[in-house]
């Protein structure tokens, strides 16, 4: 995997297309010997000075300077960006192409959007009298915790977000890209209706979706975004935004199911809360949740969807490194409800009752089971020792005792269920839980190799200290692959974000901001790209590296260009260029490789 898939795009293009085909569509070309000329279109001349060469693939002009490939001049010409000049030329020469990296250019625009939306909705709630803020009001809310949220609402009527945004001239399409508005027959309208909005807010603030709660009758209850090139639900936690501070300082998460119980117990002073988004516990939400702590306590709610949600979460969270607890509260209430009844303290104490991974499995398996039924017993018995063959001798000693104790079966019978009738092999183990599994590590390796050891160098020294992002951050063009760039525009974000005094780096909060592949590239230069303590060394080796390679570059450009040029016709324009030849070599004589 050492291109993207547009990388592998571009070479596509490049072997189908010949650029005095595509520059010959708009411009009037002549072949003149080896190339071919024509009237630049960059600049108003009279005389062609507009040279295309068909060997070298590339055009440049004598009068304006302008030069470059055909994605350049894709550019150039039809003032597009070089996703959408990829795009463009994609298309005309059946070239399959993903539109991700379209997607990512326009990242930031989407988040601008949304939180836009973001404050249409929070305006309607508390600008105005309405139904969702006495809906909030009555459930207990206060204005304080409201805010804190964004807490919105978007009225009964069919077109008030879609009107707003019409007059400030935004893409109906994007609109509906994102979730925000929905067509019929040609007619659009609001997606969210008469509804309390929950913007969604991921841990670089930015708004990436809503949830909607229904006011009165209707369905869905709740209603989300649809997934979009800044919203996967299954990469995304809502409130980890407020509360990831909270958690790394309690050392626990609690992952509960619902916006309400997030922010009900929030209010009430349970501030290490976050919730899975109503969709089932997923490892991307796992790793997200180890970053700031490797204990979790579910709460879910206690209907048997629930119990089935929890299991399958333990199960996640285990593989993933965590240590996973099981809380339900019982009556059927959820967080929400209970924690407003009975406050935060006896919530507290419901924490300190969770079960964990072993007891929480063998918990489920007695609700399911008769145990005064002796076949049933027996049927018990053969599940609970798949689970307990998970278990480490010493760990599983411990349940085989507590097992024999309440059931009432010998502690022999029990070994021998579990391990078999040969008493002598051991129980089986799983392997121990290190920080990364298997995958993740296949995944660094696979991610790695799509960028420089130049770029990994560079960014492992701006994320040990200010002063090197400070120095680097005058080489910004150094970061040519497009994981390095993103992961360089994340980490400058972050320092931009914080005061003057506190140039630190939360790589909590970085690795929370970055596309997974690039999560793992980071992860991997930070376990082993070694400076040996020769930081300063290796940034001097790296800028020269750089701008040795800066200069070859443009070296080869220059001796191009000049190739290309007539000697009768461009004589001033090849003394120039063959001055500016012989600075750059003596520039290349002075430095070192």
């Amino acid at each position: 995997m050492s291109e993207s898939f547009h990388d592998n795009a571009v070479e596509e293009i490049k072997s189908r297309c010949n650029i005095v085909d595509v520059i010959g569509q708009v411009v009037s070309l002549k072949k003149m010997g080896n190339n071919f000329k024509g009237v630049c279109p960059f600049h108003n001349e009279k005389t062609p000075s507009f040279v295309v060469s068909e060997p070298k693939q590339i055009f440049t002009c004598f009068g304006c300077g302008a030069t470059g490939d055909v994605f350049e001049f894709v550019k150039r010409y039809y003032n597009l960006d070089f996703p959408s000049a990829v795009e463009r030329l994609a298309k005309e020469y059946q070239v399959d192409y993903s539109n991700h990296f379209h997607d990512d250019g326009k990242k930031e625009l989407y988040y601008q959007i949304n939180r836009e939306a973001a404050t249409f909705f929070y305006k309607a709630f508390t600008q105005t009298q309405n139904e969702g803020l006495s809906y909030m009001r009555n459930r207990g809310m206060e204005p304080e915790t409201l805010k804190r949220f964004g807490i919105g609402y978007a009225d009964e009527q069919w077109d008030s977000l879609y009107k707003h945004f019409m007059s400030k001239n935004v893409d109906v399409k994007i609109l509906i890209e994102l979730g925000l508005i929905s067509e019929s027959k040609g007619k659009y309208y609001d997606k969210f209706r008469n509804r309390v909005m929950f913007p969604i807010i991921n841990t670089r603030g930015k708004v990436i979706g809503f949830g909607g709660r229904i006011l009165g009758e209707g369905s869905p209850k709740y209603l989300n975004s649809q997934e979009s090139a800044v919203f996967m639900k299954k990469n995304n936690l809502y409130g980890l935004n407020i509360s990831r501070q909270e958690i790394s300082k309690e050392n626990y998460t609690i992952l509960v199911e619902g916006y309400m119980d997030v922010i009900s117990l929030y209010q009430s002073g349970i501030r290490n809360v976050a919730a899975s988004l109503g969709t089932a516990l997923t490892e991307n939400q796992a790793k997200m949740l180890r970053r700031y702590s490797k204990n979790v306590v579910l709460s879910y709610d206690a209907d048997n969807a629930g119990r089935a949600a929890a299991l399958r979460g333990i199960e996640v969270l285990r593989k993933e490194g965590c240590k996973a607890k099981v809380l339900h509260i019982s009556d059927g209430k959820d967080p929400d409800e209970f924690v407003r009844k009975k406050g935060k303290d006896a919530f507290k104490s419901l924490i300190q009752q969770s079960l964990g991974y072993v007891d929480y499995k063998i918990e489920n398996l007695k609700n399911r089971y008769n145990l005064d039924s002796y076949e049933e017993s027996i049927e018990f018995l053969k599940e609970t020792a798949v689970v307990l063959r998970e278990l480490g001798p010493v760990e599983a000693d411990v349940y085989i005792k507590k097992l024999a104790n309440e059931i009432k079966i010998s502690e022999n019978a029990i070994r021998l269920e579990i391990n078999g009738n040969n008493t002598q092999v051991e129980p089986i183990t799983t392997p121990p839980l290190s920080k990364y599994g298997e995958s993740d590590r296949k995944a660094q390796q696979d991610f790695s190799m799509s960028i420089s050891l130049i770029e990994k160098n560079l960014i492992k020294l701006m994320i040990l200290d200010y002063k090197y992002y400070e120095i680097i951050s005058n080489y910004e063009r150094v970061f040519k692959t497009d994981y390095a760039k993103n992961i360089w525009k994340a980490i400058t974000e972050l320092y931009e974000e914080n005061e003057v005094d506190e140039k630190e780096i939360d790589l909590k909060k970085l690795q929370d901001g970055l596309e997974i592949a690039e999560v793992s590239i980071l992860t991997d230069i930070i376990d082993n790209v070694q400076l040996a303590d020769k930081e300063e060394q290796v940034l001097m080796e790296c800028i020269n590296k750089f701008e040795w390679e800066e200069l070859t570059e443009k070296e080869n450009s220059l001796l191009t260009r000049l190739s290309m040029a007539d000697e009768e016709e461009n004589q001033e324009t090849i003394k120039v260029l063959t001055e500016e030849l012989m600075e750059l070599q003596r520039k290349k004589l002075g430095g070192d490789k």
